[in-house]
């Protein structure tokens, strides 16, 4: 144990950086999400194509594939950008694929007396999906989406692999000077034990009060 308290500022560092890739990485695959599912029920052909696409490519590829061919693959055609940031970019567009099924499925648990309502007041289908469909849908699926906040915290430690010093590259760096894998890599699992029921607790309060009742 005195080999983690022995390092606990090293550890307060990796978990910082792994809260922000985790809300930071958040933040862009709710925004990539709702796009993309909007993309999947529009009514015009090629945008539903891209979406599926989207969501077909992502997900069918490993995270860390895609985390390696851009840490790697960017610098060779030009495109520079820093370990976190590039980081923060492939691990959003990848949960974003997951975020875009999620809120797929509640546009489709939305009633279609409402979209027709909406078009019958002359609302167009960006202007009905906007104020009508979207805020229904996602009140609908705050369960699902906190299953993915919980496997994007999980997915932060691929990150490691390709040089960001999150949590997980943090525990291997304090076990390669201490040699005390058990007790560093418990903490390690742990905090993000604890990450992931935080989130699931303000999941299920979020649920509760954003519930529709019928």
């Amino acid at each position: 144990m005195d080999a983690v308290t022995r390092h606990l500022s090293e550890f307060g560092d990796g978990l910082l950086t792994t809260l922000q890739l985790t809300l930071l990485s958040l933040a862009g695959a709710l925004v990539a999400g709702v796009v993309v599912a909007a993309m999947r029920v529009s009514p015009v052909a090629v945008l539903r194509a891209a979406g599926t696409a989207y969501v077909e490519t992502l997900q069918n590829v490993p995270l860390l594939v895609w985390l390696v061919l851009a840490v790697f693959g960017l610098p060779e055609i030009g495109v520079m950008a820093g370990l976190f940031t590039t980081a923060v970019i492939v691990i959003s567009l990848y949960q974003g694929a997951y975020m875009a099924e999620a809120v797929r499925s509640g546009i489709n648990a939305v009633s279609v007396g409402q979209a027709e309502a909406a078009r019958a007041i002359g609302l167009t289908f960006t202007q009905s999906l906007r104020h009508v469909i979207l805020p229904q849908a996602l009140r609908t699926v705050v369960q699902p989406l906190g299953n993915i906040a919980i496997m994007t915290i999980m997915n932060t430690a691929l990150a490691a692999a390709v040089g960001v010093v999150e949590l997980t590259a943090t525990a291997n760096r304090v076990n390669l000077a201490e040699a005390q894998p058990i007790w560093i890599f418990v903490t390690a699992g742990l905090v993000y034990m604890v990450l992931a029921s935080g989130a699931g607790l303000v999941t299920g309060l979020l649920e509760r009060r954003t519930a529709i009742l019928r």
